[in-house]
């Protein structure tokens, strides 16, 4: 069977701002369909490109190993990679032109390749896997496989040796004991991919590009093995986490999909559909990690955790009935968590940290957003959640189509109310496939796309100016950061235990923030100059 080496296009070193977070995780996609690809019989292997310094890192590899498949596979459940940050990107294409020159086919999945997949054949791979990819990667390696090393005669198949076969009018080059017959595979038959009709032919990057028809998404989610953990240098992850942090986490998914409707919400790999696995097997995969790695923390990737019926109650039953001791932090909607014992059965798992798409303090903005909950749910989920100990933390996002000064106001009104644990600010961000892209797609200029996850650049006209929102997002964490300092100025004042760091960066906060304030004032006026202009 070939030899398939797996790879990935997000370097955590290549965006300083989480490079500085210091909380990296393996590519949990990556490892998901290398392992169903042993399970297959294929050799696998993996470049984790998650730490490495620079792509040519790639050629000593790919020199070792020699594959004959180079498989770009980002890992979808990180929401990192559905930025289709340009700084990964370029790196993706870095990366399929050394495969290229090692002799290899090839092949990508991602959000980006998947919005983009024209750009990435152009730039030298032979084939994008569209969408939801561990199905698909199967059928076309067995299919490219199938066309190497025999050639069907009619009357039986004849193997060939090393030389050169003439069968009538065609003249067959065979290689080291195989046969190259890949112009007679019949690519069409397999959904989900595109590629150039004369993907083999290194002279023709512009020949006629094909995309075949959509595959359908994998409903049985138990059906895959467990990710291939063991391909995967668990010590650098372990090492960064404890320097940093003091403890060890992974990550791992649930689920696939979200079947809500935020029209800024891009879902090129595991769309609108929504499919779980089952407790069991989620409670058996922590239980092998905690055993194998020492790991007591998770991070539950899903884009919406535990939104199916009964399943987090389900999995507190598991959890406790093996007597599995860790603690997990998620992604959720406000109006699910406050669905029945939802918050009760997470807590009781081992739940310890919700971040919620809080987005804004407006009910206009969230409507405008169709975003589905209501400010009022995010205000009871919040309390809710810390009054049963949970720390809530809010995405939030400024500049939507439409947002006023009195939006911005009620967002900030809401945080400074609800004091969440953290926040994670973001401008609103047109990717395609959206229903927002399309709204704007008119007024986006010539960058459509973020270099690095803060690059936080406008992409169409919003009410203020770049550069105002720029500074919005600088001073709405210095005003959450000296928030929580004074928090712990009355902690240490009513002899409560504290953060005394928490406390101390306050002194630096509160000039900060007042300078902030002063040049955002000064922004806004000068966005009113120009749009009378």
């Amino acid at each position: 069977m070939s030899h398939i080496l797996f790879t990935h296009s997000y370097f955590y070193r290549f965006d300083p701002k989480q490079w500085k977070n210091a909380q990296p995780y393996p590519p949990y996609g990556t490892l998901c369909a290398a392992a169903l690809m042993r399970e297959c019989g294929y050799e696998v292997s993996l470049f984790d490109t998650a730490l490495k310094h620079s792509a040519t890192e790639l050629l000593p590899v790919l020199e070792k190993v020699r594959p004959r498949y180079l498989v770009i596979y980002d890992d979808g459940f990180n929401y990192l990679t559905k930025m289709c940050l340009t700084r990964m990107r370029e790196a993706a294409y870095e990366m399929a032109r050394l495969g290229k020159a090692a002799g290899c086919i090839v092949i990508a999945n991602s959000s980006d390749s998947t919005d983009h997949y024209v750009e990435y054949l152009q730039q030298g791979v032979d084939f994008v896997i569209l969408g939801e990819g561990e199905g698909t990667l199967r059928e076309l390696i067995a299919t490219l496989d199938a066309g190497q090393g025999t050639l069907d005669v009619g009357q039986g198949t004849l193997d060939v040796g090393q030389g050169t076969l003439n069968v009538g009018r065609w003249t067959l080059d065979v290689g080291q004991g195989t046969l190259d017959n890949t112009e007679q595979i019949n690519l069409m038959s397999i959904a989900g991919i595109a590629y150039r009709q004369r993907w083999n032919i290194p002279e023709s990057p512009n020949h006629q590009i094909t995309k075949t028809n959509p595959r359908p998404v994998l409903t049985d989610l138990d059906a895959l093995p467990d990710p291939a953990w063991d391909l995967v240098d668990m010590e650098s992850y372990r090492k960064i986490w404890l320097q940093h942090h003091g403890y060890f986490s992974l990550n791992l998914a649930t689920t696939r999909g979200c079947p809500y409707k935020c029209n800024w919400c891009a879902k090129p790999i595991y769309g609108n559909r929504y499919n779980s696995r089952s407790p069991e097997r989620v409670a058996a995969e922590i239980e092998m990690l905690i055993g194998r790695y020492d790991v007591r923390h998770f991070w539950m990737s899903d884009d919406i955790f535990g939104l199916k019926p009964a399943w987090v109650q389900g999995f507190r039953d598991i959890v406790q009935e093996k007597n599995l001791v860790f603690q997990y932090k998620i992604q959720s909607r406000v109006d699910l968590l406050l669905k029945e014992d939802t918050i009760d059965a997470l807590v009781a798992s081992g739940l310890r940290q919700v971040w919620v798409g809080a987005e804004s303090g407006s009910q206009k903005i969230l409507d405008a957003m169709d975003k589905g909950t209501k400010v009022e749910e995010i205000e009871s989920t919040t309390k809710l959640l810390k009054m049963k100990g949970i720390e809530v933390c809010f995405f939030l996002q400024f500049g939507f189509l439409g947002e006023t000064k009195e939006d911005i106001e009620a967002t900030l009104r809401m945080v400074e109310a609800l004091q969440p644990d953290d926040i994670g600010i973001s401008v609103s961000y047109p990717l395609p496939g959206t229903g927002f892209h399309e709204k704007v797609r008119a007024l986006l200029g010539e960058k459509q796309n973020w270099e690095v996850s803060d690059d936080l650049a406008m992409m169409y006209p919003a009410t203020f100016l770049p550069a105002y929102y720029r500074r919005l997002h600088r001073l709405v964490h210095k005003r959450f950061r000296l928030q929580q300092g004074r928090t712990e100025w009355r902690k240490i004042l009513s002899g409560k235990k504290a953060n005394l760091r928490r406390a101390v960066r306050a002194f630096y906060f509160a000039p900060a923030a007042g300078l902030d304030a002063w040049r955002l004032r000064r922004l806004e006026k000068l966005n009113l100059h120009a749009a009378r202009i």
